[in-house]
């Protein structure tokens, strides 16, 4: 005897051959014809003596995976976890399924992934248990939501890949939501040709929070929107500007395959910067002509590169800046947002008049008769110079240099001044540029 047992309809034949008759084996493909459909079929084989009639509705045929997937978690590491990704998903999607989070069990090994077409981000994560193994996914709003008003807790997870139900029951209730399936979620871009190299996970860090506040926001202008980066047989520079500043960030401690450069987009670097750890651990970085992969232990990501050329940036960098500046980092970047308080508002503009060996800061905002001074003792060597910045990006710069105190290499009022810290680490050099606001002073 052999039987087929689909939503609920048997199909007998008396055999002792395993296999189905020719007659039997069309029925069996009217069925898969009639997936996610319904109707009503008829079949009558004289020759068997067997009738088939029944009416039906089903929407998928027999799955490989049609036992449910099972697993425990804690709730705030899967938080957590997801959160760290949650930032790749856009607000606004076309696809229903760019909204969710693809979740894929393998032992107790769970890969969470998200994307929004041009980057693709997943963790590794293990689980307390788990049964079956299997692919959904689930809406990121409600999985966040929900566990986000959950005290610390396990969680277990009951998937049917069949009607794709979501059972998750905690110690204080049971809730059911219905996720998609995993084949509509979008493919990771295959890394063929690539070229790659190794950097410490904190390097990297490191390199993308010295850089990306400087990454320009004008469309207009793609190749500024993202980060440069320029290889070098025995080093790596990453390079942003925004027309109006400019950071060199040079490492000498990465050895790359080639000498060449890509620009990276801001959003896949700030999701990086939020999610690697921040300790030695190695980082495999791969590239060709559209992408950029990055694979860690527990994290990786992939990314469309920006396709457009970086600007010739060295040549906006001065030859020579023989004046030098050197002033307390706090208390110049503290004195900078107090006078910057009384500035123009649209144009945030104060002025440095250097006279021996102290700074004046001042500032004012004539449509409201508002004015503000302050002093600052430094140590310069060069001609006395009055030259006028925004203060708000010249905080910026201060703040992300390291060291008590840092220099300000100028040369004249109408050239860019290059900030630089005193105190340099081994195997790194960090230049900021500033372009200087024109005044008729």
């Amino acid at each position: 005897m052999h039987n087929i047992l689909f939503s609920g309809i048997e199909l007998s034949c008396t055999k002792k051959n395993p296999d189905l008759p020719p007659a039997i084996k069309m029925a069996e493909m009217s069925f898969q014809f009639f997936a996610d459909a319904g109707g009503k079929l008829s079949f009558f084989y004289p020759q068997y003596g067997i009738r088939v009639k029944f009416w039906f509705y089903f929407k998928y045929l027999c799955s490989k995976h049609t036992t449910p997937m099972r697993f425990i978690v804690t709730s705030s590491t899967l938080l957590k976890n997801l959160q760290q990704i949650g930032g790749i998903i856009s607000a606004n999607n076309v696809l229903s399924v760019l909204e969710d989070f693809l979740f894929d069990l393998s032992g107790n090994t769970l890969t969470l992934t998200a994307t929004d077409l041009e980057t693709m981000m997943r963790v590794h994560m293990q689980v307390n248990e788990s049964e079956g193994e299997g692919r959904i996914c689930i809406p990121s709003k409600i999985i966040l939501e929900y566990l986000k008003n959950l005290p610390e807790q396990p969680i277990t997870f009951i998937i049917n890949p069949t009607d794709l139900s979501i059972d998750m029951s905690s110690n204080s209730g049971r809730y059911r939501i219905v996720g998609e399936k995993s084949d509509d979620f979008p493919k990771e871009p295959a890394p063929g040709d690539t070229s790659s190299f190794n950097m410490s996970s904190i390097a990297l860090i490191e390199s993308i929070n010295k850089t990306l506040f400087a990454v320009s926001t004008d469309t207009l202008r793609p190749a500024m929107t993202g980060v440069f980066f320029e290889m070098t047989p025995n080093s790596i520079s990453f390079v942003s500007t925004d027309a109006h500043r400019l950071v060199q960030f040079r490492r000498d401690d990465v050895n790359c395959p080639e000498q060449g450069g890509f620009v990276v987009p801001r959003k896949p670097l700030q999701q990086l910067k939020g999610t690697l750890p921040a300790d030695e651990s190695v980082l495999q970085l791969s590239y060709n002509s559209s992408h950029l992969f990055v694979t860690g232990e527990h994290v990786s990501l992939s990314c469309r590169l920006i396709d457009a050329r970086f600007p010739d940036y060295r040549a906006v960098i001065p030859a020579d800046n023989p004046y030098r500046l050197t002033v307390n980092r706090a208390e110049f970047a503290s004195a900078l947002r107090r006078v910057n308080i009384f500035a123009n508002k649209t144009t945030n503009q104060v002025l440095l008049d250097i006279v021996g060996n102290s700074i004046n800061i001042s500032a004012q905002d004539i449509d409201f008769s508002y004015e503000g001074k302050e002093s600052l003792s430094c140590q310069y060597s060069g001609e006395d110079m009055k030259i006028a910045f925004n203060a708000k990006l010249m905080v910026e710069i201060v703040n992300n240099l390291d060291g008590e105190e840092v220099v300000l290499e100028l040369s004249t009022p109408s050239r860019a001044g290059i900030f630089r810290s005193v105190d340099r680490s081994e195997n790194e050099d960090l230049m900021m540029l500033l372009m200087p606001l024109m005044v008729g002073i």
